[in-house]
């Protein structure tokens, strides 16, 4: 018997109904085992450090468990815009921490003045990462479909789709 097709979307909206409650353990489990890697990726690619994307995919998923039971399901693609929105502010978070105008006095000691320096005034600007989200959206995309794959075929069926339309390996006739 064949999975039905939704299966192979990581993002269907049993899950998303599932995770309204906090108690689903393994629901939760399949959504982090499902995004991680996506929200982690382009937190690096948009030039933080190792911790600084864990911690980017921690509070991203707190944060989004604590807007679950708010968010409503739109196959138009609310989720995946959603889901972006708010890993771009955890990386702003995490960009504004390590900016040295933040962790800096307002002045420098000794030189007399009471004003505020212009790099203290100056927020760090938003990095868009939209493109960088599309483009591992679609990897996390492949890489869930393939991991579900994986559990329905033998290693054998496995290897010859990875090779063919993975790696796009061609046999001659």
């Amino acid at each position: 018997m064949n999975p039905p097709a939704d299966e192979f979307i990581p993002t269907r909206q049993s899950l998303l109904s599932r995770l309204k409650d906090w108690e689903d353990r393994p629901g939760w489990k399949e959504f982090f085992d499902t995004y991680w890697r996506l929200i982690y990726s382009v937190a690096l690619k948009a030039v933080l450090t190792e911790t600084e994307a864990e911690e980017v995919v921690q509070e991203t998923i707190v944060s989004g468990s604590k807007q679950m039971p708010k968010f409503q399901y739109d196959q138009a693609g609310s989720f995946k815009g959603w889901l972006l929105q708010i890993t771009q502010r955890r990386i702003v978070d995490q960009l504004r921490k390590r900016q040295p105008w933040d962790s800096a006095p307002p002045n420098a000691p000794g030189d007399g003045s009471s004003a505020t320096s212009t790099a203290n005034r100056v927020s760090a600007p938003e990095p868009d990462i939209e493109p960088v989200w599309d483009e591992e959206w679609r990897k996390n995309l492949v890489d869930a479909a393939m991991q579900r794959v994986k559990a329905h075929v033998t290693p054998r069926q496995y290897q010859m789709l990875d090779l063919y339309a993975v790696k796009e390996w061609r046999w001659a006739k």
